[in-house]
């Protein structure tokens, strides 16, 4: 006989032995000793593939009390064995009927502890199908457990989460299709996992409406909390061409209806703090906790709101204004994070809520609130900041929305914050455009006291004006530059001298003061310096005998790609061109000013 077959036969031999030699004792007379030799022979069978004998001593009845105190050892090579034998292999199936064995027959307590541990140790690729094998055997422990039943829930619920977590999420539809590493199926099959026990704290709540045991309910919104902030923040949920049933929006589905069954669904997208927070000594802990319920909240919210996920248990009492009011904290958190999954479904969220609302209908008291201030700003750094153009033409399209939808008030308050905060000349031009448009509307249309008189006088001591006078650097605010003068032009033409509607003509001498003349001086002094520029670099090239002499360039303590003297030329040439840009509107703007002001002069004489 070979020695690799008698060792075998030894171990099943050693495994009958201890069986024997168990079997005689009672259960408070087993020992240590004991405990060990059962697991190293049965961990021996598993690995030579004698799972079938096994099996048999397993399910004979007189090893039940054995099985019962020892049999949860056999979980962590049981597992091995599983993921090492092929899918059709015989072998398999026999350590799979051990599985559910020990489920039925084992110390529930103790198996609950080996299984837990099992998934705590599972690392990479094998997470998934680590966490789809033990699930049932876990449920089944779970549901015969008397003692802590609601604590043991939650750190199963905990422990399989905190492991999934560091999995990436499948986000594209080939990625969501392939499924690599199992995570789609995994989560839903987590949720499969945690119905009997949402179907128990939804029984007990039908039996009492005053049903007092919280504790298992308030584990289920954990494990729902923790699901919306993953994999539901980062995943992709639009609907994909291709794919019948989208995982991840089958799993929003199951876990906003486990929060509609157990009556917390509308409470938690209008109260921002729900159920028992932990209370922490170390206040970075504190922190952590905070961000993550925000997190959870802010996808919840668009969940609902965008995708539409039980909208249909929506009470539809609610303005449109109150409910952009209850989304903006929601918003600032999405809109704060750079992930483009993630601040996607901000922006997608916010214009929801806009989209909502009638044009005008937002009162200006709304501004008093902090969201509402911060909420632009974080659109306007979106707009300057974020490397992905698609992101930055969304986030100024709903800057517009927003702007729109407040009233006439509220649009001059917002004016006045965005150009004092943005610290952008292309943001600050563009909302110098919305201005003109607005004061356009006051003077076609209907009176409107923000845009004419001293309240728009008062916008633009802040509209045409230069930072730092002559100085300012012209280049860096040419939109800035060339939407003020285009607002002044307008209110030139628009608006004679003898109606004064908009009050322009009264404070013509301090903005000539503060604006166009530093404006000339600055622009005869840009465009001195830059043409020396070009004829320095043009000596220098005739010196060198060619265009491609390449030199670096270093700016904000940042060097910069190589350029040939030529490309340098270039640049020059292009900031000459806008400075000529400038000048012709300032001239019009000048000439305007001085025709206008001496016919005038001509009425009156």
């Amino acid at each position: 006989m070979p020695e690799e077959h008698s060792q075998t036969i030894m171990a099943v031999d050693e495994l009958q032995a201890i069986i024997q030699r168990c079997q005689i004792l009672e259960e408070a007379d087993f020992k240590g000793e004991d405990f060990n030799l059962f697991q190293v022979a049965g961990q021996k069978c598993l690995e030579d593939g004698y799972a079938a004998q096994l099996l048999e001593v397993i399910q004979n009845e007189k090893n039940k009390v054995i099985i019962k105190n020892m049999g949860w050892n056999l979980i962590s090579p049981l597992v091995r064995c599983i993921f090492i034998y092929k899918q059709e292999d015989d072998k398999r199936e026999h350590c799979l009927r051990i599985l559910e064995q020990l489920a039925q027959l084992c110390n529930p307590k103790e198996l609950f502890l080996g299984l837990l541990e099992q998934i705590e140790q599972t690392s990479g690729e094998q997470v998934c199908q680590t966490v789809m094998l033990l699930l049932q055997p876990l449920q089944t422990v779970l549901l015969k457990l008397q003692n802590k039943k609601a604590y043991s829930v939650g750190l199963s619920l905990a422990m399989i989460m905190n492991q999934l977590t560091p999995l990436p999420v499948p986000y594209t539809k080939q990625q969501i299709q392939e499924d690599k590493l199992g995570l789609c199926q995994c989560c839903n099959a987590v949720v499969d996992f945690a119905k009997p026990f949402v179907n128990e704290v939804v029984k007990n709540m039908e039996k009492s409406s005053e049903y007092n045991d919280m504790e298992l309910k308030e584990e289920l919104i954990k494990f729902c909390m923790k699901s919306l902030q993953y994999p539901l923040l980062i995943a992709q949920l639009e609907q994909l061409e291709g794919i019948e049933e989208h995982p991840f929006r089958h799993f929003a589905t199951e876990i906003t209806g486990i929060l509609w069954n157990i009556g917390e669904l509308i409470p938690l997208v209008f109260v921002h703090h729900k159920g028992k927070s932990p209370h922490w000594e170390n206040q970075e802990f504190a922190d952590i906790e905070r961000k993550n319920s925000a997190d959870s909240l802010a996808c919840l919210s668009y969940l609902m709101f965008v995708q539409h996920f039980g909208v249909e248990c929506f009470p539809v009492v609610f303005s449109p204004s109150y409910l952009l009011l209850c989304n903006m904290t929601h918003i600032e958190v999405l809109l704060k994070r750079t992930e483009e999954s993630v601040l996607s479904k901000g922006l997608d969220l916010f214009e929801s809520c806009l989209l909502r609302m009638e044009d005008n209908s937002l009162h200006h008291h709304y501004l008093e609130f902090r969201d509402f201030i911060n909420v632009p700003q974080d659109l306007v750094k979106i707009m300057t900041l974020c490397p992905m153009e698609h992101m930055r033409k969304k986030s100024l399209s709903i800057l517009q929305l927003f702007i729109d939808k407040f009233d006439t008030e509220g649009k001059y308050a917002l004016f006045r914050c965005l150009l004092k905060t943005s610290n952008h000349a292309g943001v600050e031009g563009y909302i110098i455009k919305n201005i003109k448009d607005q004061i356009h509307l006051a003077l076609t249309e209907y009176d409107n006291i923000w845009f004419m008189g001293h309240h728009l006088i008062s916008l633009l001591d802040l509209v045409l004006s230069l930072p730092e006078g002559a100085e300012t650097d012209l280049l860096q605010n040419s939109d800035r530059i060339m939407a003020s003068l285009n607002l002044l032009r307008y209110l030139i033409i628009k608006d004679c001298e003898s109606d004064n509607q908009t009050g322009v003509w009264t404070t013509l001498g301090k903005i000539e003061q503060n604006f166009l003349k530093p404006l000339r001086v600055g622009l005869n002094m840009s465009k001195a310096h830059y043409e020396a520029e070009i004829k320095n670099k043009k000596e220098n090239r005739k010196e060198a005998h060619s265009s491609n002499t390449v030199c670096s360039v270093t700016v904000s303590g940042e060097k910069m790609p190589a350029m040939t003297t030529g490309m340098q030329l270039q640049v020059l040439h292009s900031a000459l061109f806008t400075f000529d840009l400038i000048e012709s509107v300032l001239a019009r703007v000048e000439e305007l000013i001085e025709v206008k002001t001496k016919a005038v002069m001509d009425e009156n004489s």
